[in-house]
């Protein structure tokens, strides 16, 4: 038997890729990362090792190979905790999102 192509596979079956940028994939959250950025010594570690492209970066000095981490997108992030463990600074902290909640809340 022959596998389908992509035109054979019904609609219900396969999916569009890039369509999670149109969804909140991180409410289900149940830590959150924040990154202490005067320690960050941009080495993007956190960029690379992020699994949902969550890790916010400025792209302005990457010519120069200088792109700097700006902060993390938390309508995707997921909080599985990949970048604290990988940063060599241990600028980033995973705080509960209970807690994390009600200092924004108070800002």
């Amino acid at each position: 038997m022959a596998l389908k192509n992509k035109n054979e596979i019904s609609t219900g079956a396969r999916a569009v890729g890039g369509s999670s940028e149109e969804f909140n994939t991180g409410s289900w959250r149940a830590i959150r990362p924040t990154i202490n950025l005067d320690k960050c010594i941009n080495c993007m570690l956190c960029f690379l090792y992020c699994p949902d492209n969550a890790v916010l970066i400025d792209k302005t000095g990457a010519k120069e190979g200088n792109p700097k981490i700006i902060g993390i997108d938390l309508k995707h992030c997921k909080g599985c905790s990949i970048c604290s463990s990988v940063c060599p600074v241990k600028c980033i902290t995973m705080v509960k999102e209970t807690d994390a909640l009600k200092t924004d809340l108070k800002k």
